[in-house]
C-alpha cells in the first residue's frame, strides 16, 4: 500500500509517519532524509546530488525522482510513505508515472488538516531529538527532566531557529500555495482523505489506520 502523507509544517507528519513503519512495516520516504543520504553515499546520483547541493542549487524533480526509484526498487516493506514528496503538479505526475512504470499504484493521500493559529502556538514550543526524530512540546509532551530523549536516550535535544510565531507564518503561507493545487488534484482523481489532525495523536493513528484498512 503506498500513501502520500500531506499537511502543514508542524502537523504531525513525521509522527503519524514513524507509527505506520513501526506498527504496519512501512517504509518512509521523506525528501530530505534521501537527499541527505545519498550525497555521502558515494553512488553516481549521490554525486549528483552533492555536486548540486554543493552549488547552493536546488534539486531537480528528475533527481529526486531518480531517488526514489531507486528506494522503490530496493526497500522492503508493505508499502510506501511519501513525506515532502509531490509538492508540485509536475511532480505528481512524476511520480504517478514512475508508480506506473513499476507496476504500483497511490493507494491514498491523506491530508492531516489543523487550525493555523493553534498550529502556530502548538510548534512555538516544539523540540525534536537529533538522533531519533521523536518530537517533544513544552506543554504536552516536555522533554524529560533528565534532558535525554525518552526513546533513544540521546541528549541532542533541539529547537529550530525558524519554529517561531512569525516564521512559521511565513512557512504556512508557503505550503498553502504549493499544496493547494495538489489537494484539488487528488481530490478530482477520488484518492484525497481527511484526517482531523488536531485530535491526540493516537486518535489521528486510528483514522488513518481506518482509511488504510
Amino acid at each position: 500500500m503506498n500513501i502520500i502523507l500531506l499537511g502543514p509544517p508542524g502537523a504531525g507528519k513525521g509522527t503519524q509517519a514513524r507509527r505506520l513503519v513501526d506498527e504496519r512495516g512501512m517504509v518512509q520516504l521523506s525528501t530530505g532524509d534521501m537527499l541527505r543520504e545519498a550525497r555521502t553515499s558515494g553512488t553516481e546520483m549521490g554525486r549528483k546530488v552533492a555536486d548540486v547541493m554543493d552549488r547552493g542549487e536546488l534539486v531537480t524533480d528528475e533527481i529526486v525522482i531518480g531517488l526514489i526509484e531507486e528506494k522503490l526498487d530496493h526497500e522492503e516493506g508493505t508499502g510506501f510513505i511519501f513525506d515532502g514528496f509531490p509538492r508540485t503538479l509536475p511532480q505528481a505526475d512524476a511520480l504517478a508515472e514512475l508508480l506506473t512504470r513499476k507496476g504500483q499504484e497511490l493507494d491514498a493521500v491523506i491530508e492531516i488538516r489543523v487550525d493555523d493559529a493553534a498550529l502556530v502556538e502548538r510548534i512555538s514550543g516544539r523540540a525534536t531529538c537529533g538522533n531519533c526524530g521523536e518530537v517533544y512540546h513544552d506543554v504536552t509532551k516536555p522533554v524529560p527532566a533528565d534532558g535525554k530523549c525518552a526513546v533513544c536516550g540521546s541528549d541532542d535535544i533541539r529547537r529550530r531557529a525558524d519554529d517561531n510565531a512569525e516564521s512559521l507564518k511565513q512557512r504556512l503561507l508557503e505550503y498553502y500555495k504549493k499544496t493547494s493545487p495538489l489537494l484539488g488534484y487528488y481530490y478530482a482523481k477520488g484518492e484525497l482523505r481527511g484526517v482531523d489532525g488536531m485530535a491526540e495523536i493516537d486518535s489521528v493513528s486510528q483514522e488513518i489506520g481506518a482509511i488504510l484498512s
